[in-house]
């Protein structure tokens, strides 16, 4: 394991259930994170600060959760010039909110976007895996392996349905 790390940040503690797949993920492919609480509106300073700091120490990715107003992904960005993988929250209409803040990055500013809630918390891990798998061929074979291993339950699950099926 490197020295390299994912920070995971977090507009409020209560996102932390739709975020902790991030965490899981990113566990799983052996990659070290640091998650934070950091407000892009209450706390500015302390944002800023903290990317700062993690920059020097040597994370390679942001990954940014936040619902409604969403701002916290460009404020991470603003700070950095470190890929920022934006994951909007879905805390107020289903989410499309905060996907709207996040995507409407101003140009020169970018966010990369994934889906809302859990599956993009879970793709933010997978993304940020293969941005570190660009220069470490271990982690690059790891995740063509868990992506094989993917195919192969699905295609148990569809032999068990037809299976099923043909009954």
């Amino acid at each position: 394991m490197s020295d390299r790390f994912v920070a995971i940040l977090m507009g409020s503690d209560s996102d932390l259930p739709q975020m902790q797949p991030a965490i899981d993920t990113l566990a799983k492919f052996d990659i070290r994170t640091e998650v934070k609480v950091t407000s892009a509106h209450r706390t500015p300073q302390a944002t800023h600060d903290y990317v700062t700091s993690a920059e020097e120490r040597g994370c390679a990715v942001f990954i940014a959760g936040a619902g409604m107003a969403a701002h916290l992904a460009g404020a991470v960005a603003a700070n950095t010039t470190k890929p920022v993988i934006g994951v909007p929250i879905n805390a107020s209409l289903e989410g499309l909110d905060a996907l709207l803040a996040t995507v409407q990055m101003p140009g020169g500013i970018p966010v990369a976007t994934v889906a809302i809630g859990k599956a993009g918390a879970k793709n933010a891990a997978y993304l940020s895996a293969q941005i570190l798998a660009i220069a470490d061929t271990d982690l690059a074979e790891r995740v063509k392996m868990e992506r094989a291993e993917s195919a192969r339950a699905v295609e148990a699950k569809d032999a068990a349905l037809q299976a099923k099926l043909a009954q």
